[in-house]
């Protein structure tokens, strides 16, 4: 499996409820460095980006927009907003590969039905 995997089932999950991923931010490595590699992107072509090996740790944080993908950062230089002016959601989960599927470190109790999840 590799990063692809991740982020082609976010685009379809996203398109298939008629929302949009924002491109322009990603999902990362935690390693000895915050922000490390891999980059783990939220849309795209099957069969591309990183493999997966057992012990990554990695963020998966989509963006989803109920409109069209585009967003516009304001003049504090933090705050996104789409373009459109849809509503949009983001979150995130911290999650590490295992032998055997991944461990999912910020899933909530209710979460039991996430891929992976002991």
């Amino acid at each position: 499996m590799n990063c692809s995997t991740v982020s082609r089932a976010i685009e379809r999950h996203a398109k298939r409820h008629h929302y949009s991923v924002v491109e322009e931010f990603c999902g990362h490595g935690i390693g000895t460095v915050f922000h490390d590699a891999p980059q783990v992107v939220h849309y795209g072509r099957p069969g591309t980006g990183m493999a997966l090996e057992a012990g990554m740790t990695f963020t998966i944080e989509p963006m989803i927009n109920q409109g069209k993908r585009h967003l516009r950062i304001l003049s504090d230089q933090w705050t996104a907003v789409t373009k459109d002016r849809k509503l949009s959601a983001q979150w995130e989960h911290t999650i590490m590969v295992t032998a055997d599927g991944c461990e999912i470190f910020t899933a909530r109790d209710e979460e039991t039905e996430l891929p992976g999840r002991s």
